[in-house]
């Protein structure tokens, strides 16, 4: 375990936990925020699609100011991109206000994978890459759980501003730790790489040339909109479909999310170990799109039981992948363009995250529960048969 660079492997898990907190948060707060701004709580919801959509921008343009700039500086740029979103969020009073917060803290937040990416290819031996990716990784769900659990106690004993502007205080502190980090970790920056059009869409070009690439980058589409519709509707659909109460639709909820955290580490070492990554997302399609398929049947004769299993293979499958995913990336790019490799891959990812969860709600809307998860199964489904087919080599 000594050859795990601890050094930027937290920095890269702190920065990613501070800026995906500070997003869930506004969406933790919103019937607050709601309130007091007199607008419908679904229009604060569209915040995090704000925040998505910038993101899957600036995870294709980051990878050229990485090289000219250096990681650890563009880490810091994300840092200062989320105390300005909770600045400006918290000190403004109306909905436009926190519409430009999102934007802000987007043009960072695309930059999260990249930037690690680049700093841990370069230092993480080949044996242990899935592992060490695999846990970078949880600082996603971590920091929306971090919002969850500690934004609405704040709204509660203060007010919503106050909860997202105490968040300024880790983000500061993160903001000059990476400080101290640079004269090391940006060693390798090219002050001369040029920031133009064609190294802006470096990421894209890489399709052309990559074809392995090119099936990787569908199925985390695919798989990243499975995540989030899970995510976004467990809890509704277990209330209106199973009988549950909200608590309990609440405690399945937390279960899948749980299961995602708890899998990416296990996974990361199975396929260090034993079984190559391209391999375990191939399972892991499959597996998801079975986990789909038997939500699609949830009802009140399912047993308590049943559905706790199948929140559990859902959190680590459709949630669990990530880490894997994103080594993937990494090892195809290399050390010297794993930035622009997973900059794809989290733009993919993105694009999925906010178009696949809106065309379930209208599929719910045509023909119920069981038909919206029968596609997303058929999805998942055919893109880890994609991956089976023609996703090229299969290394660890």
């Amino acid at each position: 375990m000594s050859r795990i660079p601890y050094v930027p492997l937290i920095s890269a898990l702190f920065v990613q936990t501070l800026a995906t907190m500070a997003a869930f948060s506004v969406a933790a707060a919103a019937p607050s925020i709601s309130k007091e701004l007199q607008v419908p709580g679904e229009y604060v919801g569209l915040f995090i699609s704000a925040v998505y959509g910038c993101g899957m921008v600036s995870a294709m343009f980051s990878p050229s100011f990485i090289h000219r700039y250096g990681a650890v500086r563009v880490s810091q740029v994300i840092m200062v991109a989320t105390i300005a979103m909770v600045l400006m969020a918290s000190l403004g009073s109306s909905l436009g206000t926190l519409a430009f917060s999102a934007v802000l803290l987007g043009c960072g937040y695309g930059a999260t994978a990249p930037t690690s990416s680049h700093l841990l290819m370069k230092r993480t031996p080949a044996d242990i890459r899935n592992l060490v990716f695999s846990v970078r990784q949880i600082g996603v769900p971590l920091g929306g759980v971090l919002g969850g659990l500690l934004v609405p106690p704040l709204v509660l004993a203060y007010s919503w501003q106050t909860a997202l502007f105490i968040q300024i205080v880790p983000a500061a502190v993160m903001l000059l730790l990476l400080q101290w980090m640079r004269p090391e970790y940006d060693a390798d920056r090219d002050p001369a790489h040029a920031i133009g059009a064609k190294g802006l869409l470096g990421p894209l070009m890489l399709l052309k040339t990559m074809p392995e690439l090119r099936v990787l980058t569908a199925a985390v589409f695919f798989y990243g909109g499975t995540q989030l519709c899970f995510v976004a509707y467990t809890s509704v659909h277990l209330t209106s479909q199973a009988g549950f109460g909200l608590v309990a639709a609440g405690q399945m909820l937390a279960t899948y999310q749980i299961s995602g955290v708890v899998s990416r580490p296990i996974w990361g070492v199975v396929a260090d170990r034993w079984i190559p990554a391209r391999t375990m997302l191939i399972i892991m399609g499959f597996v998801m799109a079975a986990m789909a398929f038997l939500a699609g049947t949830f009802s009140p004769d399912w047993p308590w039981i049943g559905i706790f299993l199948v929140c559990i293979g859902a959190g680590a499958t459709a949630s669990g992948y990530t880490g894997l995913a994103f080594a993937e990336y990494a090892r195809m790019g290399g050390a010297e363009r794993a930035a622009e490799t997973t900059g794809l891959g989290a733009a993919s990812q993105f694009f999925g995250v906010m178009m696949l969860p809106s065309s379930f709600s209208f599929v719910v809307a045509a023909g119920g529960y069981d038909l919206a998860y029968e596609v997303i199964a058929a999805l998942a489904a055919l893109s880890g048969g994609a991956l089976w087919l023609f996703g090229g080599n299969r290394q660890r």
